[in-house]
């Protein structure tokens, strides 16, 4: 079993998931959700991000944001509000620094020690995908058995929803990693997707066995074996039109290296000609295997798809997810082992 990896936040200071630090007051209306965003994080900071913050603060009226970044950033979001509002939003400031890499670093992982002080509930960032998996593994702590957390990305199919995973957290993986993956994304589909008995897919260049590199080649034998969370099962390889019908997994596994060229591939192809179903998932990652809630999108996402995400986050914390998922995986391991 793995241990959590430390860092500045240690284990034992690390609050339960869901409860709140010592001495911390709790939102009082029902569903409230408190957001930490990371406003250095994305290719148009802190732009792009103040417009994704007030679209989603205006959007959702239970919601409360951390705003993590430079004062006068935070700023512009509290005078686009009316005065009634400005008590759902905290700052954080962070000064600009040298060199520029170590300040915009900072805001994410400020954020994440606000979620593991219980300052926040959840943390949504656009910046760099490395300072944000590393922050969060080590503010936060990893689950038991997860050596490299992956990002779990959601893509429209003709038959509905597919969960993708890695999509860039490891893009070298090994074949216990990949397994690892592939019970983290059973329980991902099946707790905050409502997957029934998810199917769990293994990428690769063709469905005939023996096809692919030295990795796939390995896996299916290992993928089959394996008592996956939620009912889950390993339905064999599939390939890239598979992702984009989903009539074979609602779950597919591969390395963070070649699921990041796909999803990127694909969320340009359905921005320029549609995509294969009406439902359009937010354009944002969520961060499997670790104790809290990250979500990620990417550098390039517009002021709407990151407010999406940052909803998207506020619903992945009303739902509980990451600790229903950790309770499923659990309980799995311990009826197996």
């Amino acid at each position: 079993m793995t241990r959590p990896i430390t860092g500045r936040v240690a284990p034992a200071l690390r609050r339960p998931i869901g409860a709140s630090a010592p001495g911390q007051a709790t939102v009082g209306e029902p569903g409230a959700a408190r957001i930490a965003v990371d406003l250095l994080g994305g290719d148009h900071a802190p732009a792009v991000v103040v417009d994704g913050a007030l679209r989603a603060c205006q959007a959702d009226p239970a919601l409360h944001l951390l705003l993590v970044g430079p004062q006068e950033a935070a700023g512009e979001v509290l005078r686009a509000l009316p005065p009634s509002e400005h008590a759902r939003i905290n700052t954080l400031p962070i000064a600009p620094g040298d060199p520029v890499d170590s300040w915009v670093e900072s805001g994410v992982r400020s954020a994440v020690l606000a979620v593991a002080q219980g300052a926040a509930d959840a943390v949504m960032s656009a910046g760099n995908t490395g300072a944000t998996v590393t922050s969060a593994a080590l503010g936060l702590g990893r689950c038991p058995g997860v050596r490299r957390p992956p990002l779990a990305a959601v893509l429209p199919t003709r038959s509905g929803r597919l969960v993708l995973l890695d999509v860039g957290s490891s893009v070298d993986p090994d074949e216990e990693t990949v397994a690892t993956h592939a019970r983290l994304g059973s329980a991902y589909a099946r707790v905050v997707h409502g997957v029934e008995e998810p199917r769990i897919g293994l990428l690769t260049i063709g469905a005939e066995r023996g096809k692919g590199d030295r990795l796939r080649r390995a896996l299916p034998t290992l993928l089959a074996g394996l008592d996956l969370p939620g009912g889950g099962r390993y339905v064999g390889l599939v390939e890239g039109n598979d992702v984009v019908t989903g009539s074979i997994a609602d779950v597919v596994v591969t390395d963070g290296f070649t699921g990041n060229v796909l999803l990127k591939g694909l969320e340009t192809a359905y921005a320029e000609v549609g995509s294969p179903h009406p439902l359009v998932p937010p354009r944002a990652a969520l961060l499997l295997g670790v104790d809290g809630t990250v979500v990620v999108c990417h550098g390039a996402a517009s002021g709407s798809d990151l407010a999406a995400g940052i909803a998207f986050a506020a619903q992945l914390h009303r739902q509980a997810a990451v600790a229903a998922m950790a309770e499923m995986i659990e309980t799995q391991r311990g009826v197996y082992e």
